[in-house]
């Protein structure tokens, strides 16, 4: 048995975008009759039949709000859902959340399980907003979402979230500003993060434009298992990098101790940076380096937005919040700095950290 068809391919094969069809399902009036009538016919042609389910539960009025997260172990997400649970209460909402552990398989399935509790609207972070059956589904429903964290390019998507790639872009500045010209990164794995995949994209922008070579790239899963053998094939011969870049503050911190382990100096042998700007990250020795993104305002933004789209002032497309590296212990100048020439574009360093 074929699976069945996805409000893409009924998108695909009318030649229109998903939020036209999610338009001619939920609210035909608003769509040309020629549209209509070529959504309608793609929908017949693939055997699409949308799940009334979502909109039944959409007008339940229950003054609940779902949200799935891939992890709570994770502070970034904690501080998150206190935002969006501070907000929803203001609100005169309370919130029932579930967690992924970062399994794209799982996300229909725990999704469901929030609708069941027949909530208005659902704040989620997804592994791949760009290619989601959950969003497909939640959209051909006319179920309310916002995304938080995830930066999705289809422009329709309702998103909050900081620009992955620039704050990763100015995080290698800042370390080829120092000096550093040997960079390498440990990143959560592609499969279960688009914004790890992102994050590594504006790594390999920041580089490029310095005209530094390719990076190495360690792929991990977000299970915070030890990483000191992952990484001691960094650490051999003379090319050996001097800053490593980590897609979170988690895996920075598992970098530290790996490092450690592998009896490398931070930020002596080799400097280390995160991104997130959890709380924990200023108070380990050395203190991280990190990009330090509003994570609790996040929640705060995401939850207004599906609040105005429960009551029907629905707006398409990402906010972008700010975001500011914040400059620890983890990240100085790299060793036999003399020896290392400067980038075009990029002065030779001061003896000195700068501060954000």
């Amino acid at each position: 048995m074929r699976p069945p068809a996805t409000i893409r391919q009924v998108a695909e094969l009318a030649g229109v975008s998903v939020a036209t069809v999610s338009r001619a399902i939920n609210c035909a009036a608003r769509v040309r009759p020629e549209t209509l009538d070529r959504v309608r016919q793609a929908m017949r042609d693939l055997g699409f039949r949308p799940n009334v389910i979502g909109r039944q539960l959409k007008t339940a009025n229950t003054r609940t709000i779902g949200v799935m997260m891939p992890s709570l172990a994770n502070p970034v997400f904690a501080d998150t859902v206190q935002g969006i649970e501070d907000e929803a209460r203001r609100a005169g909402y309370s919130i029932v959340v579930a967690t992924t552990d970062y399994d794209p398989a799982s996300e229909g399935s725990i999704a469901e399980s929030l609708l069941s509790h027949r909530v208005e609207g659902l704040l989620l972070t997804v592994a791949d907003a760009g290619n989601s059956r959950l969003l497909d589904m939640l959209e051909a429903e006319g179920m309310p979402y916002v995304l938080l964290f995830n930066q999705p390019d289809h422009s329709h998507r309702p998103a909050v979230t900081v620009d992955n790639r620039q704050a990763v872009a100015d995080l290698v500045r800042h370390l080829i500003g120092l000096g550093h010209r040997r960079l390498a990164m440990v990143a959560g794995s592609f499969h279960a993060s688009d914004r790890s995949r992102q994050r590594f994209e504006g790594f390999n922008q920041a580089l490029e434009e310095a005209r530094l070579p390719a990076c190495s790239l360690v792929e991990i899963s977000f299970d915070m298992a030890p990483l000191a053998g992952r990484l001691a094939g960094l650490f051999t011969g003379k090319d050996a990098p001097t800053a490593l870049v980590c897609s979170n503050d988690m895996l920075a911190l598992t970098a530290l101790r790996g490092l450690h382990d592998l009896g490398l100096a931070v930020p002596d042998d080799v400097a280390v940076v995160g991104f997130d700007g959890i709380a924990v990250a200023s108070l380990v020795v050395p203190s991280l380096t990190t990009i330090d993104q509003p994570r609790r305002e996040i929640g705060v933004a995401g939850c207004r937005r599906l609040l105005n789209a429960i009551a029907g002032r629905v707006t398409e497309g990402t906010d972008f919040l700010p975001y500011r590296l914040r400059a620890g212990e983890s990240a100085g100048l790299p060793p036999r700095l003399s020896n290392a020439p400067a980038p075009e574009g990029h002065p030779a360093p001061q003896r000195q950290v700068p501060l954000c």
